[in-house]
């Protein structure tokens, strides 16, 4: 079991500590964690047991073999600065900064270091996160498998090449709003046509799991779809309908557009 240190206990930083002791990853007594947010910090410690820095200086020690760094992306350059001293030749330094490309952390370290850059997204709260990973600097592949058991602990993840971290956080990241829209849509509809809000939420949700179980199987979308569409049926009318509302073109669109954007915010603007 690794020794971990953790900067940013904010709900992704306490998620992926939460994680990683439920799934038995690591033990709490070798997770260290630091937060401007004292209480915070104390909280994790409260629930679990981990031991809590002093320090942002004193948080990263010669025994640590992971950083885990889960806080915000304007906030970045300046903690690696802080810890570019204390980071030695044996520490996977591991960023979940949005946007900030592996450039940007290797620059602000100043010296060769071994750098994981992840996207998990919301749902590592829920212990369902899909999160993906890119290894640079003089990380290598023992370093990636490291970070993708780490990750594994409140979700899957995948390893991913960093050219392609904004789509990533066009589909998983922001995905999760996206699908969050179509269910309060179902949801309105259900309501629309005579039922209950409660009980078309009930069945919006657990529709939208059921879904994804059957997705998990491997099976193509299309094939899945066919299996519920019956011949002059009532989902092919209604498919009928979002055909033409172009909703295939609207989503590919969304994920298009949240590309670009991410890629303006890795630049700044």
């Amino acid at each position: 079991m690794k020794r971990i240190t953790v900067i940013g206990t904010g709900n992704m930083g306490a998620a992926l500590v939460h994680g990683l002791v439920a799934s038995q990853k690591t033990s709490a007594d070798r997770i260290l964690v630091f937060d401007v947010d004292t209480a915070k910090a104390e909280t994790l410690k409260e629930q679990l047991g981990v031991e809590v820095a002093s320090s942002l200086s004193t948080a990263v020690r010669p025994d640590t073999e992971v950083l885990l760094l889960a806080v915000k992306p304007n906030l970045l350059g300046s903690v690696l600065e802080s810890l570019a001293e204390s980071i030695h030749e044996r520490l996977i330094v591991i960023s979940i900064a949005a946007g900030i490309p592996t450039d940007f952390i290797l620059e602000h370290i100043g010296k060769p270091a071994r750098v994981v850059r992840a996207m998990p997204n919301a749902a590592a709260m829920a212990g369902h996160s899909a999160t993906a990973l890119c290894k640079a600097g003089t990380a290598n592949q023992n370093d990636l498998q490291a970070a993708l058991e780490l990750f594994e602990a409140v979700g899957s993840a995948v390893v991913v090449d960093e050219k392609v971290m904004n789509a990533v956080t066009a589909v998983a990241s922001s995905g999760l709003a996206y699908f969050f829209v179509i269910m309060e849509a179902l949801t309105d509809a259900a309501v629309r046509v005579g039922m209950d809000r409660a009980t078309a939420r009930q069945l919006t949700v657990q529709t939208a799991l059921g879904a994804t179980v059957m997705a998990l199987g491997g099976s193509a979308f299309s094939d899945l779809k066919d299996q519920i569409t019956s011949p002059g049926g009532t989902t092919i009318a209604a498919l009928q309908i979002m055909e033409r509302s172009g909703i295939r073109g609207t989503l590919m669109d969304a994920v298009e557009a949240a590309t670009r954007r991410g890629e303006e915010l890795s630049r700044g603007k």
